[in-house]
Formats: C-alpha cells, structure tokens, sequence
C-alpha cells in the first residue's frame, strides 16, 4: 500500500472531564464518520449513549445509524488493531476507512504513538492522521497545573478543542488559549460547545488529506507558526525565574509544582545546506540516545545531499515513523526544518549539537583525506 492509501487513525486524548465523550456522542451521529470505527479504551471514560452496558463483556460493537462502528475493548489495542482489518469486513470488504481512538485520560498518549509506529505490521496498514486533544476551558489551567500528563497531552497535539468554551469567563478562555499556544504553538485550536464541532476541523490533521490523497507538507509543519511564540516562551520562562529569585525558597517550590508547562518547549529549527544522509541519521541518533525521553515530538522536511527530493521525518521521543520521500519540494524553501516539541530540551541545546557534530564530521573528513 502506498501512504496515502493507508488507514488514518485519530487519537482522541484529553484529561479526565475535559469532555471527550461528550464530544464522541456528538461525532459519531455525524454522517462524515459514517466509514469510521471509533475504538474505546475500556479504561478510559465509558460513557457513550450506546455503550453504557459494556462494562461486563469483552467487547461490544455497536453500529450507529450514521454507519459509523463503535467498540470496547480490553487489553492489547496492538492486538486490536491487527485483528479488526478482518473482523470488521463483510464481503471482503473493510467495513471501515478510518479509525479513532479513544485514550485514557490519565496517561500520555505517547506509548500508543509508540505503538502506532513501532509494529510492522499496523506501520503497514495504518498511518498517523493526527492527534486531538480536549481541554476542559473552565478547568484547564488548574490541570495543567496539578498534571504533567495533561501538559504532554497538549504539546503532542495536533488539534486543541476547548470544551465548554460558553462556561468559561472571556479572560480565562484567552489566558488559557495564550497558555496552550506556548505548549504548542502550532497545534490548532478550536472552540466546541456541548462538544459539537465540524468532523472536518479534527480530521485530515496529518501530512495527508484522506480524500484527495494528496500531500500538504506546509499545513502539517505549520514552521510560521514556532518563531514567535517559542520565542515569547523563552522570555516568559526567563522571566519567570528571574521573578523567582525576588521570592523566598517556598515561593521557588510552588511556582516549580504548579507550572509543569514552564518545563516545555517548542521550536523549529533550520539550517540552509544539504546534509549527508549517514551523517544526518548519526547526529539524529546520537541526539534521541541522550534526549530521546525529553523529546515529546519531532517533525521535519529534510534537504539530503545528493537527493533533489526532500524526506519528511516524524518522531515520538526515540521512535520514528519510516521517512516519507515527497515527489517534489512544497515551495521554493529549500532548507531543512525541524519542528521540536520537547521538556527541559532547549533550542540552545539542539543547535549546539548539531554544530559540534557537523565540525566533528568535517575534521574527520579533513584528516581521512590526506
């Protein structure tokens, strides 16, 4: 199967009451889902108008009216994930297109991301559309005070969906949306009251439209997006302990414990010259092996020395999906961009890395030439 043709799966993440069943109510009776199996982690919040009764069994499917699928399941989702190609098919037909997934609220997403790209056989069949995350608008900055996963939810995100949007006063919503645009400036935000939003806004988040099975490299990077904010980020943070140092030791402890997003970053970094491929693959790793944990997540357009088309790089902390060639450039911009999202990584850091790699590569050159 080429890229485009295979199955796009939607995580669905979100803090407990941030209102994701709320919203999967709501998507499910929408006819844009109607080829669409939506998975649910029993473990999660079960609270589906059709699935109340599923506590006792080991799965249950429901078919909605829209068509759309809907199951419970316990245990392995990796296991789920390689069965249902056959379970749910009639005729030889999947009975499906896309899948949705429904996390647990209490943990990050990251080791299902992990999942996603690290079995060969689901890299073979589906592929990462996008990651949407629920944030409760009333709530949120006191979660994001209280939960480092909540904070991780958001910096992975693809798409923010403040829930509630018409409970909460003006000046929290905006402070709240200020905040999440420093966890993850590129991430668009959306605004959903009763959890009704347009399927359309969630989906096609990833580096592929589904229906017209074409690339959209700029929308996916959204690189504009990282050069301020990241930049206003570094100042708040610097600000912040400057602040700090005019407070006594309890005053430093609070702060500390109630803003775990002070701990993340997010950048793009650029640089204008072809690199080699092995020397590229070596930096990266030798980067993922000393900060792999602290890297949330990475994306990238790569310019590969003696190669006139660029490679799309998608990562989760050490773990990548298959590099995508992309048949042409998506603008005149021809300089490698990586997009980082990381915790106590910063772009000082990175950039530092990859200067001392590359002068390391250059003298070894150098030495092996004469």
């Amino acid at each position: 199967m080429t890229i485009p043709d295979l199955i796009p799966i939607s995580l669905l993440t979100g803090f407990l009451g941030s209102g994701k069943t709320t919203l999967l109510n709501y998507l499910v009776g929408q006819p844009e889902l109607k080829d669409t199996l939506v998975i649910i982690n029993e473990f999660g919040e079960i609270g589906l108008d059709h699935l109340l009764v599923a506590h006792s069994q080991e799965e249950v499917v429901v078919e909605m009216s829209s068509g759309c699928l809907c199951c419970t399941i316990r245990g392995d989702l990796k296991k789920t994930l390689k069965d249902i190609t056959w379970r749910f098919a009639e005729g030889g037909h999947r009975k499906f297109n896309r899948v949705i997934i429904e996390t647990t609220g209490l943990a990050s997403p990251i080791p299902i991301l992990h999942t996603l790209m690290t079995d060969p056989f689901i890299a073979g069949k589906y592929r990462l559309d996008g990651v949407i995350t629920t944030v409760d608008a009333v709530n949120g900055a006191a979660t994001l005070d209280q939960h480092i996963e909540a904070v991780q939810q958001a910096a992975v995100a693809d798409r923010l969906l403040l829930t509630k949007s018409d409970l909460a006063d003006a000046a929290v919503l905006d402070a709240l949306r200020d905040r999440l645009r420093q966890i993850n400036p590129a991430a668009q935000q959306l605004l959903s009251q009763q959890g009704q939003v347009a399927p359309a806004q969630l989906l096609d988040a990833g580096l592929f439209r589904t229906g017209e099975k074409s690339l959209d490299v700029t929308r996916w990077l959204n690189e504009e997006s990282y050069a301020d904010d990241a930049h206003k980020h570094d100042q708040a943070h610097a600000h912040h302990h400057g602040h700090d140092h005019h407070h006594d030791h309890h005053d430093d402890h609070q702060h500390d414990v109630n803003r775990h997003d002070d701990h993340i970053r997010a950048f793009c970094f650029s640089f204008d010259t072809p690199i080699e491929p092995d020397q590229f693959d070596e930096w990266l790793s030798l980067l993922v092996g000393f900060k792999g944990q602290n890297i949330l997540r990475i994306k990238g357009i790569i310019n590969l020395a003696g190669q006139e088309q660029p490679v799309v790089i998608h990562g989760v902390q050490h773990i990548f999906h298959p590099t995508v060639t992309l048949p042409q450039w998506p603008s005149e911009d021809h300089r490698t961009r990586i997009v980082f999202i990381t915790k106590d990584v910063e772009r000082a850091t990175i950039e530092r890395s990859f200067k001392a790699f590359m002068q390391a590569q250059a003298i070894e050159r150098e030495q092996a030439g004469r």
